[in-house]
């Protein structure tokens, strides 16, 4: 049975509020305004410009202040997230799936299947390798989320990001493998915003690719289409190369 990580500690501890310091700085926003219009009104430009300083100069400093405070929930509320580490049979399932697929387009047989799953897993491994090296965060590997289970996840910033990995020998991406993707990742999100999480969802498609570079071009060009449009998240698609990944990480 899946083991869900302890947060208990974190589901009883509660954001700070920054109302009071809004409200602190309302006040000193519509003095420096009565100030400011009174210098303008008595014509006393050295004051008016003090104050109008002091206007910007707030209002910049509020600004800062919120956007520091919605990263500063953000990274409270991934905690309250839960994670849960994907089932051995839910992640051979998954492999068994991708690599039939595989099999089928390059047409092997029984005897090969095993070489191209050992094949698939490495260049999974290589290619969250080169996620994790690109964000400089660290990634969660075949974790579940709201039940959902995804290949990899990142928190950065505001934007938890949910990870599916894909080995293509053919340039094409299957529209039924992109809705099924969709689902998933629409679920999390509904999940997230049922239970108040400052956090942002985003769907990363990574596509590990061994292809020509005229098969390649005709991939980017497929991608580039409206196959995408309408989705319930921001898509962020990284292709990477097969054959780079190894002479990166595994060839001397």
């Amino acid at each position: 049975m899946a083991k869900q990580m302890d947060n208990s500690f974190v589901q009883f501890s509660r954001r700070s509020s920054v109302t009071p310091q809004l409200f602190l700085s309302a006040v000193v926003l519509i003095c420096l305004l009565g100030g400011l219009v009174y210098s303008l009104s008595m014509q006393q430009w050295p004051t008016a410009a003090v104050f109008a300083v002091g206007v910007v100069g707030l209002i910049a400093y509020s600004w800062f202040s919120i956007d520091q405070y919605k990263r500063l929930v953000a990274a409270h509320d991934q905690n309250r997230i839960d994670w849960e580490a994907a089932l051995p049979e839910v992640q051979r399932q998954n492999l068994k799936l991708e690599v039939f697929e595989l099999s089928k387009v390059l047409d092997l047989e029984t005897g090969q299947v095993s070489d191209l799953q050992s094949a698939y897993i490495v260049a999974e491994d290589l290619a969250l390798r080169q996620i994790q090296q690109e964000e400089n965060v660290p990634l969660l590997r075949h974790v579940g989320i709201a039940d959902v289970p995804f290949d990899a996840v990142f928190v950065k910033d505001d934007v938890l990001n949910c990870c599916e990995v894909s080995f293509l020998v053919a340039p094409d991406l299957r529209q039924d493998k992109i809705d099924a993707m969709m689902r998933k990742v629409k679920r999390v999100k509904d999940r997230i915003e049922t239970v108040d999480v400052a956090l942002k969802v985003r769907m990363m498609l990574i596509l590990i690719t061994q292809l020509s570079r005229e098969d390649d071009d005709r991939l980017r060009s497929v991608l580039n289409t409206r196959r995408f449009s309408g989705t319930p998240v921001d898509i962020d698609i990284r292709l990477l190369d097969f054959e780079a990944l190894q002479r990166i990480y595994v060839t001397d």
